[in-house]
């Protein structure tokens, strides 16, 4: 069976039409990914349109077939991150504190699967030569290493996403999960998992509702 121009002209429309579903449906996150999930998901669609448009032997009925497939397992694992927080912790992963005061956590760079080479890589990246420069640094979800130096101001840390407290920032502003509990219910909110974001800036919370 030989190359059909139409049929790879309507198999690019459909892959194209979808990408632009699921971006609609799920939001915009996959344009710029924050995550190894959403990073792998792309690589997934470029190897389904890539590979299938140019292979007579699959029909457009077929590939149709896998485009629906695909969007559903897209679709699913983003309802999973947004309702469940293990869910959300499995497949995103958790920010990773490497450096915090001038002390490099070596337990923390294994578990993040960074050797010492990848560590100064990245602070030389940054334009910093030395360990002890370094107010903090943490590893987000998508690979940047976000650096604070020990002369800057401290930024706002966003203590809670989604509903989540990110137990992680806490430690690095060495607070618990009791002191925010408290100061939260000071200001009038008694449930965590109503509120959508709240940052932490100099001693103070902001708090965004849902």
């Amino acid at each position: 069976m030989g190359l059909s121009y139409l049929d790879i002209a309507i198999k690019l429309t459909m892959g194209l039409l979808s990408l632009v579903l699921v971006i609609n449906i799920s939001g915009k996150g996959n344009l710029a990914p924050s995550s190894a999930m959403d990073q792998v998901l792309n690589y997934v669609l470029g190897g389904i349109v890539g590979g299938v448009i140019y292979n007579p032997s699959i029909t457009v009925l077929q590939y149709f077939i896998i485009l629906m497939m695909w969007t559903i397992i897209v679709l699913l694992l983003k309802w999973l991150k947004t309702n469940s927080v293990i869910f959300k912790s499995i497949l995103d992963g958790q920010p990773v504190i490497l450096i915090k005061k001038g002390v490099l956590d070596v337990e923390a760079c294994r578990r993040a699967g960074l050797t010492a080479y990848d560590i100064a890589f990245k602070l030389r990246t940054n334009g910093i030569y030395s360990i002890k420069k370094v107010k903090r640094a943490v590893l987000e979800q998508n690979g940047q290493l976000i650096v604070v130096l020990q002369d800057e101001e401290n930024p706002k840390y966003p203590i809670i996403t989604d509903g989540t407290v990110q137990t992680n920032i806490l430690e690095a502003i060495d607070k618990d999960t009791e002191w925010l509990e408290t100061v939260l219910k000071e200001m009038g909110h008694d449930n965590i998992s109503d509120i959508f974001l709240a940052e932490y800036d100099n001693g103070k919370i902001t708090v965004v509702t849902y």
